[in-house]
């Protein structure tokens, strides 16, 4: 008995005493991860597919291949925008205007670049399209997704170039994207239509509507297209086979999108650029007797 109080007496007073203070092991901390690229109401873009499990391959191809005929067709663009922006630097006497656009010139380096990849993530998936992968590319000033997309695939139909792409099939530009919803789809269609169909002094056209709709039940293809019909209006007339217009309304889950392509769209295989190569190929193959 006395040595169990001789015991307790040794133990130290202070309970602070008896715990040992253990140090946390370092880790390294983390970088804060930029916001991903997303698609919202009035971007624009281009939808492309490609082969199965070649998404890797077939994001890099279409950066070169965008990057390459963005080089091609606004390089001027670009050329002359810096030069006014030189001479607005020359005429300026105001030192502080002067820190302030070089300080936009500071910011307008940071932005985003013509052409950025976004992963379109349904359930933690990639869209699929039967035995192809659905990837967009959204665009920025000055690039028009329709004009672009279709000097690709004439380019590549008049045989302008040489084949650039392996897994690329088809390209589906679209001059604004908005939600999948009723109010958006008809904001969309009224920024997309007037400059086709609304303008005055613009005669009778002759159109058709194309709807594409995957992983969507609430939006209905028969209502979709009666709807944009209706937002047309009248003196043009709907021409499924001899139209002059083709409007294009893509709906992928809850993101719509949509565009107005020529009447050559069905010539240059609905901007399907590998069958437009595969036909070029065709043609070049000799003939066995």
């Amino acid at each position: 008995m006395e040595d169990i109080k001789k015991r307790k007496s040794d133990e130290p007073t202070d309970p602070g005493a008896s715990t040992k203070k253990t140090k946390k092991p370092w880790q390294m901390p983390r970088k804060k991860l930029s916001s991903a690229p997303s698609i919202n109401p009035g971007h624009a873009g281009i939808w492309a597919t490609c082969d199965m499990h070649r998404e890797g391959q077939c994001t890099v191809e279409l950066k070169d291949l965008f990057n390459h005929y963005a080089g091609l067709i606004y390089s001027e663009v670009t050329a002359n925008n810096a030069a006014v922006m030189e001479d607005t630097r020359v005429s300026s006497e105001d030192i502080e205007a002067e820190i302030d656009r070089e300080m936009q010139d500071l910011q307008s380096s940071k932005q985003e670049a013509m052409f950025v990849p976004v992963k379109i993530d349904v359930q933690c998936e990639m869209l699929t399209l039967r035995d192809a992968l659905v990837l967009f590319f959204k665009t920025r000033e000055p690039v028009e997704p329709v004009s672009f997309v279709h000097r690709i695939c004439s380019d590549a139909m008049n045989k302008v170039t040489s084949q650039k792409t392996r897994h690329v099939k088809r390209l589906t530009p679209m001059t604004r994207m908005g939600k999948a919803t009723d109010k958006s789809l008809e904001e969309v269609a009224k920024a997309v239509l007037a400059p086709v169909f609304h303008r005055d002094g613009i005669p009778a056209q002759k159109f058709a509507i194309r709807t594409t709709i995957r992983n969507n039940h609430a939006m209905k293809r028969d209502d979709v297209i009666k709807r944009v019909a209706d937002l047309v209006g009248e003196p043009h007339t709907v021409n499924l086979k001899n139209y002059d217009w083709l409007i294009l309304v893509d709906i992928y889950r809850n993101i719509l999108g949509m565009s107005i392509v020529g009447s050559d769209f069905e010539q240059l295989k609905r901007f399907n650029i590998a069958e437009i190569y595969e036909q070029s190929a065709t043609a070049k193959a000799p003939k066995t007797p």
